[in-house]
């Protein structure tokens, strides 16, 4: 098959939808190699982006001539290149398809990673909220089928769009194979003196919104004991603020740490070095972070809610996302009980082994088959 790729955030996203991006043409390149892989993008100056790209041995890089033209290139262009180039598969990787008439063999496929915006529409601005409904509710018409990441993101498409469940396909994502490798223990410690880590520290990762709720972590760490402090790894926003007043209030200083523009080969061994890992988001299309503390073999604590069971499984512990004393207790069990945080760790690996590159790359590869087969 040619399998044309809306490439944008591969090649120009550092996390969430680029690190899908990746993940999956990465997958596929390796896995389905009769395929020709077509990626549909502007060019970009990312020295480890061009790397990657260039580690792929059956995708070629199709890119607008001018940079300046480059938005409308990606909206109303490709249905003519997929015609050019015989693509049979579209795949639309971040919830959007071209603008104009589908190219008569081509089939279109989108991801659809979340409907957050709909969810808890308080946390987007009004004209955010509309383009991102009209690009979600077009993209889903349009589509011959729709991929969905989690249960929880096929319940929402029925639910908020009106989506036929029959059109919606189930592939839970990978991450990383970067987080299964285990870190000697003197790279460990030469990693926790860069950054000053304490002995015994709460992990959370992630984008310090409100949404992801990193002030439920300070107030449990209120009823831990002081030798226990918290380290925060992500992009800070307006919710920062919060987390500070917070912080000065309850005299935290010298317990909470936040890092930001950590480098990604760093990320596992601070995941290794951590005594927990929490992740209290009040609701994620997936929450990809979970699966990489699992297969680092951390123990992990995540909220209740949305769709961080179907990411942790038995392999995580969970706590309703308002419930400071519950994470608290949580917490508690991990440090205080090793043998059951033995047997969490163990639960947590045999979960995580279900996400994994070759299974990503068959359940997606099904989804074009099952659309080409349809004809």
């Amino acid at each position: 098959m040619n399998i044309g790729f809306d490439a944008k955030r591969a090649f120009h996203n550092k996390t969430g939808l680029g690190n899908y991006s990746r993940a999956l043409i990465t997958a596929l390149d390796e896995f389905y190699t009769t395929n020709n892989y077509i990626l549909y993008s502007k060019k970009t100056t990312n020295q480890a982006y061009n790397k990657w790209y260039q580690q792929l041995n059956h995708a070629r890089l199709v890119s607008p001539a001018s940079k300046k033209l480059s938005s409308l290139w990606r909206t109303f262009s490709i249905p003519r290149l997929l015609a050019a180039h015989n693509c049979d598969i579209y795949h639309g990787l971040s919830a959007e398809l071209p603008f104009g008439k589908k190219p008569a063999n081509t089939k279109y496929i989108v991801t659809i990673h979340d409907l957050i915006f709909l969810r808890l529409p308080h946390l987007f601005p009004f004209i955010d909220r509309k383009i991102y409904y009209q690009k979600n509710i077009s993209a889903c018409k349009k589509a011959d089928r729709i991929i969905a990441i989690s249960e929880q993101t096929k319940a929402d498409l029925i639910n908020f769009l009106k989506v036929p469940a029959e059109k919606i396909d189930v592939v839970y994502q990978t991450c990383d194979t970067i987080f299964e490798q285990k870190w000697h223990e003197q790279d460990k410690q030469a990693l926790k003196i860069k950054y000053d880590l304490p002995d015994t520290y709460i992990l959370n990762v992630g984008t310090l919104e409100e949404r992801k709720n990193a002030l439920i972590i300070l107030k449990a760490l209120t009823q831990l004991p002081e030798k226990i402090q918290a380290v925060f790894i992500g992009k800070q926003t307006a919710y920062q603020a919060t987390l500070n007043e917070y912080i000065e209030k309850h005299h935290l200083q010298q317990r909470v740490k936040f890092l930001s523009n950590i480098p990604f080969a760093e990320l596992p061994g601070l995941y290794q070095l951590a005594s927990v890992f929490v992740y209290p988001s009040t609701f994620e299309g997936f929450g990809i972070p979970v699966l990489e503390a699992l297969k680092c073999g951390t123990p992990t604590i995540a909220a209740t809610g949305s769709c961080l069971e179907e990411a942790g499984g038995e392999g995580a512990i969970y706590f309703h996302p308002n419930n400071s004393e519950a994470l608290k207790d949580a917490i508690e069990k991990i440090l205080h009980d090793p043998a059951f945080t033995a047997q969490i760790i163990h639960k947590g690996y045999e979960h995580a082994a279900l996400f994994s590159n070759q299974a990503f790359a068959d359940k997606t590869i099904e989804v074009y088959q099952r659309v080409i087969k349809k004809d």
